[in-house]
C-alpha cells in the first residue's frame, strides 16, 4: 500500500514579467502604479558599520496637512514586512489595505484632520525604498552586495526625509515591534527633533532569545536553493526563495501570536476536509501557518526579509553610549511606553526595562490581548486611548 502523498507546493504567488520571467511577491520597482506613496531622494548614506550607499530613494506617504511652523508632524513607523502604506485602501501600487488604518485617520486616535501624518518605508524595504532589489548603481539589482544597515542607519535616512519634507520636529514618533525600535533611536539620536515618543511592543535591545528566533527565519531563506547566495533577481528562472521565505513567516507568526490563542482558537483540531493523522493532511493551525506564509510571499521580498531582519538584530539602543541606561536617559521627549500582555517575542518585561531608564520611570502601558505581539494591531481601543492621550498633554 502506497504512503500518502505530501503538500510540497510553495504557497503565495508569482508576478509574471515581460518574456515569461516572474518574480517574487509584490516587490515595487519602476514602471509600476505609484498609488499613494512618493518618493525622495536623499542621496548618498554613509553606514554606521562602514559601508555605503551612494543614492538612497525613501518611499514615503503623507495625510493631513502640515502646519505653516511645522508644529503638527507625526511619523508612524512601520514593523519588519510593513511599508508606507498605513492607511487606505487596496489597489494600484498598494497590495494590502494599511496596516494601521484603525489607529490613523480622520477622528481616529492619529487623526488626520489635526496631524500631518508621514510614514516611510526603511532603507532595505521593497516597496520603493532603497533596498536589496534596487537597482545599484551598474543598474543590476543589489542583491548580495546590499550592505548591511543598522536601525540607526535607517533613522538617519528618515532625519534627511524629516529635512526634505520641512518639518523642524515630530509632535510624536510611534511604533511597534521593529518601529518601536526606529522610535527609540529617533528619540535617542535626535532629542531635540522629538517632542512626544511611543516605543509599542519593542525592546531597547535585541536579546539572544530574539536573535534565536531571527536566525533560524534566516537559515531558512539562506537554504532554499532559489537564494542563489541573495542574487535571484536576474537568474533566468527569477522565482526566489519563495518557500524559504514562507517558511521564515511560519516561524515569526508563531512568535506574533500567543499559545493560548493557538490553543483556544485551534487546538488539535483537524483542518476541514483534511486528516492529518496518516493521511497526509494538516491540523487547522498548520493550515493558519501556511495561509500567512502564502500571503506574505505574494507582498514581500525575501532580500529585503533578510536586509530588515539583520537590521533588527543590530538594534542596541546603548551601544557606543554607555549602554541602555545611559542612553535612555538622555530622552527628553515625553513618553509613553506600550506593552501587550500576551507578548512572547517582546516581553512586557523589557518594556519595563524601557521605562525604568527614562528619565522620570514612566509607568508601562500593559495592553491586555489574547493575540500576543500582534495585540499591538489589534487592540486599538487600549492602544489608541494610549496615543490620543499623549497627544493630548500638554508640551
Amino acid at each position: 500500500m502506497s504512503s500518502p502523498s505530501r503538500r510540497t507546493s510553495t504557497p503565495g504567488a508569482l508576478r509574471v514579467l515581460p518574456g515569461g520571467r516572474t518574480r517574487a511577491g509584490a516587490v515595487w520597482r519602476e514602471g509600476d502604479p505609484l498609488g499613494d506613496r512618493k518618493l525622495c531622494d536623499i542621496g548618498p548614506l554613509d553606514l554606521e558599520t562602514g559601508g555605503h550607499l551612494s543614492a538612497v530613494r525613501l518611499a514615503y506617504e503623507t495625510w493631513g496637512t502640515l502646519a505653516a511652523d511645522g508644529s503638527n508632524a507625526v511619523l508612524v513607523e512601520h514593523a519588519l514586512t510593513g511599508d508606507s502604506h498605513v492607511t487606505g485602501d487596496r489597489g494600484p501600487g498598494h497590495p494590502t489595505p494599511g496596516w494601521w488604518g484603525t489607529m490613523v485617520g480622520p477622528g481616529r486616535p492619529i487623526d488626520t484632520d489635526r496631524w500631518f501624518v508621514v510614514a516611510a518605508n526603511v532603507v532595505g524595504g521593497c516597496q520603493g525604498s532603497t533596498g536589496p532589489s534596487s537597482p545599484a548603481p551598474d543598474g543590476r539589482p543589489w542583491g548580495s552586495r546590499f550592505p548591511y544597515v543598522t536601525v540607526r542607519d535607517q533613522v538617519r535616512a528618515e532625519v534627511a526625509l524629516a529635512d526634505a519634507l520641512g518639518v523642524p520636529s515630530w509632535a510624536l514618533v510611534i511604533g511597534g515591534s521593529m518601529g518601536g525600535m526606529r522610535a527609540l533611536e529617533w528619540a535617542v539620536m535626535e532629542p531635540d527633533r522629538v517632542r512626544a515618543v511611543a516605543p509599542v511592543a519593542t525592546t531597547a535591545l535585541s536579546s539572544g532569545d530574539q536573535i534565536a528566533w531571527a536566525h533560524a527565519q534566516l537559515a531558512a531563506i539562506r537554504s532554499d536553493p532559489a537564494w542563489h547566495g541573495g542574487d535571484y533577481y536576474d537568474v533566468a528562472d527569477g522565482n526566489g526563495p519563495l518557500a524559504g521565505m514562507g517558511v521564515a513567516r511560519q516561524i515569526a507568526h508563531t512568535t506574533y501570536r500567543s499559545a493560548f490563542e493557538l490553543d483556544t482558537r485551534f487546538g488539535r483540531r483537524a483542518q476541514d476536509g483534511e486528516q492529518p493523522l496518516g493521511g497526509g493532511g494538516r491540523f487547522a493551525v498548520q493550515s493558519y501557518l501556511d495561509h500567512h506564509a502564502g500571503k506574505l510571499v505574494g507582498r514581500f521580498d525575501p532580500g529585503s526579509y533578510v536586509a530588515l531582519t539583520e537590521s533588527i538584530l543590530s538594534h542596541d539602543v546603548g551601544r557606543g553610549r554607555g549602554g541602555v541606561a545611559a542612553a535612555l536617559a538622555g530622552v527628553t521627549a515625553r513618553t509613553a511606553v506600550v506593552a501587550v500582555d500576551s507578548d512572547r517575542l517582546y516581553l512586557p518585561e523589557e518594556s519595563a526595562r524601557i521605562a525604568a531608564a527614562l528619565p522620570g520611570s514612566p509607568d508601562v502601558h500593559l495592553v491586555h490581548s489574547d493575540h500576543g505581539h500582534d495585540g499591538f494591531l489589534i487592540e486599538i481601543e487600549q492602544v489608541g486611548a494610549v496615543v490620543r492621550d499623549l497627544l493630548e498633554s500638554p508640551a
